[in-house]
């Protein structure tokens, strides 16, 4: 029994010890070997875009959405805006022929259930949909930029997710996270010939595609883009990574904000996380490097879980005298520290984030709290709501 037990943790040590220096080997690889250089060329044909923006209860940041999306510099497209759960007021009344405000008879309270209530509202047969959160603003060339990986046989395209405000030390370090994961589950793991992971929002996709994955797939709570890029996967499809597709994305600064958030995506991690086994599994099936990448990444823990779990590791080996299994875990800890920097300085990192890292312990304090809210997350809150913090004029 005693063998069982060491052989046991000495096994959950290797799991948790390759997650931390699997972005230092990625990085490697990148560096080396991946496809950096290929060029997408611009197209003048441009694909019919229906912009679904699904709000929930909350619409004040509507009217900013709606004329970020208006001054896209593309002309065949149409926004749906979802108002699930919204009372009708001002904020929501727009007159313009390329805007359409639904308001669901009944609550729908779930992102796919919005996007198929928009999709059953198209004023026309639109062939791609990009979907946007109700606190987004977007860069003018957005589409042009998405319209030209469609062009070249993509069907699913993620852009990337910009801080729209750096306005508290939590906002700072919600875009620190991000900056890594846009450059390692979305840059590196695209060039390596994998897919970019899909971040919720700022995401398009062919309009058959779409239906294709989620018209028969009920998702309950949080989560819906975990389910679409596994069965994206499942139908040996590539999720492409677009670094000039910018999404201007409202951060979370508030940290009740944080944990309320924070639950869900755990929630979530914990129902899809058998994705990773299951796309591994079919992998080896069909000889899909796409996949089996892919699905390695979909086992890895979120960031703030891997670090307490490496520092628990460390004390146990350090109380047992086992000196070296506190070599090995201070390399490999070393090395993810190393590719987390490496990964802010080649995105370009704005100063105030690195300022913020000090405050790295306050924000895992905050998602441990998450974590213990993790079980009833969905029955906590349905979306973020964001407080959004107006600067004096001086």
């Amino acid at each position: 029994m005693d063998n069982l037990f060491a052989i046991l943790f000495v096994f959950i040590q290797i799991i948790i010890g390759i997650n931390l220096v699997l972005p230092l080997i990625l990085f490697i690889f990148w560096r080396f070997f991946a496809n950096k250089n290929s060029i997408i060329p611009y197209v003048k044909h441009q694909q019919d875009f229906a912009i679904i923006v699904t709000a929930y209860q909350q619409t004040d940041l509507i009217p900013e959405v709606v004329k970020s999306l208006l001054a896209i510099d593309y002309e065949n497209y149409h926004i749906y805006i979802v108002a699930d759960n919204c009372k009708k007021n001002e904020n929501l009344n727009f007159n313009h022929s390329s805007i359409s405000v639904l308001y669901p008879e009944q609550i729908i309270a779930s992102n796919t259930g919005s996007h198929f209530y928009a999709i059953n509202h198209f004023v026309r047969q639109h062939e791609a949909l990009m979907i946007i959160d109700s606190d987004n603003m977007v860069d003018k060339n957005i589409l042009k930029e998405i319209n030209n990986y469609f062009h070249v046989g993509f069907e699913a395209v993620q852009g990337i997710r910009a801080a729209k405000n750096l306005d508290t030390m939590i906002a700072k370090l919600d875009a620190a996270r991000d900056i890594y994961y846009h450059f390692f589950d979305g840059k590196v793991l695209f060039q390596l010939g994998s897919s970019a992971t899909l971040a919720g929002s700022g995401m398009a996709f062919t309009v058959d595609l779409y239906k294709k994955c989620l018209e028969n797939t009920t998702i309950k709570g949080a989560g819906f883009d975990k389910v679409l890029q596994y069965l994206i996967l499942c139908h040996q499809k590539r999720i492409a990574f677009c670094e000039t597709a910018i999404v201007y994305d409202q951060k979370t600064s508030q940290s009740d904000q944080l944990v309320n958030q924070r639950s869900r995506w755990i929630n979530t991690w914990f129902r899809y996380f058998k994705f990773g086994f299951k796309l591994i599994s079919q992998s080896i099936k069909n000889f899909n490097f796409n996949q089996f990448l892919f699905g390695i990444i979909l086992l890895r823990p979120p960031l703030f879980l891997l670090i307490l779990l490496s520092g628990l590791f460390f004390l146990i080996n350090s109380y047992l005298l086992n000196i070296t299994a506190m070599i090995i875990w201070t390399i490999s800890f070393l090395s993810f520290i190393i590719t987390f920097v490496l990964a802010l300085n080649v995105s370009h990192t704005d100063k105030k984030i690195y300022k913020a890292l000090y405050s790295i312990p306050i924000f895992i304090y905050y998602q441990v709290i998450s974590l213990l809210n993790a079980k009833n997350a969905n029955q906590r809150s349905v979306a973020t709501k964001h407080q959004v913090v107006k600067k004096q004029e001086s």
